[in-house]
This record gives C-alpha cells, structure tokens and sequence, in this order.
C-alpha cells in the first residue's frame, strides 16, 4: 500500500478541524448581544410566553451563571445563552428550572 493512503485520513481530519475552527471564530466575531436579544426575545414571543408575550418584556443580562455570556431575561423567564449564540439553560428567577 503506498505511502500516501496512510497520511490522507490525518489530511481530512485536519482540514475538517480547520473548517470548523474557522467557522466558530467566525460566529464569534460576528455575533453581537443585539442578535442574541433579539433571537431569544422572538422565542419568547412565539413559543414560551404566551398569548400576552410582547418583544418589550426582554432585556439582556451579563450572564447570570458560569459559562453564560449573557442571560435574556423575559418577564419571568430566563435564558443563559453562550458565547456561540446557543442556549445552555433556561429557568426562573427563582432558580427553578422553566421547561
């Protein structure tokens, strides 16, 4: 077997990983606190608040636990959203866990 169809998987898996950096450094520099307000803010409306649920509710928090980069707070819910934009965990005021 030649040389080169040892090395080729190593090259795929390399330039797989290379892609994905790229892609998360990309989100990262690029999304701002105003989107993730406004992406958590539409949930808000359209799935978890209700047939009273208005966009006003919404507010952006620093993040309210570890690893949250900040936490959307809408009437008495609570998102902590990471820095990629993806949620880690909703709850309550409280502390009790929403959903």
């Amino acid at each position: 077997m030649p040389r080169w169809v040892w090395w080729v998987p190593l090259g795929l898996a390399t330039l797989v990983g290379a892609l994905l950096a790229f892609r998360y450094g990309w989100i990262a520099a690029t999304i701002t606190e105003t989107d993730v307000i406004n992406a958590f803010a539409n949930r808000y409306v359209t799935q978890d608040g209700g047939a009273a649920a208005q966009v006003a509710d919404c507010v952006g928090l620093a993040g309210q636990i570890d690893g949250a980069w900040i936490t959307v707070r809408c009437a008495d819910l609570l998102y902590h959203v990471n820095r990629f934009g993806g949620l880690i965990s909703t709850g309550t005021p409280s502390g009790r866990p929403s959903i």
